[in-house]
C-alpha cells in the first residue's frame, strides 16, 4: 500500500527539536519527524516558540508530505526522520 496522510494533527517536540505528524501504510502507523532545521533552511526565518514552528510546518505541509513520500518509498519503516537533505 502507499502512505497517507488522513490525519492532520502535528506536534512540536521540543527534546527531539522536532515537528511529529504521522501517516499510513495500510493499517500500520508511521510516525515521522522532520527536524526543525528544515523548517529553519527553508523558510530562512527565526524561530523562537512552538507556534512559529507549528505555522512553518502547515506552511510546508505539501513539500514535506511529498518528501516522506519518497523518503519511505526508499526504506519503509515504522519511524522516518526528515532532515533537511530530504526536504526539496
Amino acid at each position: 500500500m502507499a502512505l497517507t496522510f488522513p490525519n492532520q494533527s502535528r506536534s512540536f517536540d521540543a527534546g527531539k527539536q522536532s515537528i511529529r505528524f504521522s501517516g499510513y501504510d495500510g493499517v500500520f502507523e508511521v510516525s515521522v519527524f522532520v527536524d526543525v532545521a528544515v523548517l529553519r533552511t527553508v523558510s530562512k526565518e527565526r524561530f523562537s516558540n512552538e507556534a512559529q514552528y507549528l505555522a512553518a510546518f502547515d506552511d510546508m505541509r505539501a513539500v514535506i508530505e511529498r518528501s516522506t513520500l519518497k523518503t519511505y518509498s526508499r526504506k519503509p519503516r515504522a519511524t522516518v526522520v526528515l532532515t533537511a537533505t530530504d526536504v526539496k
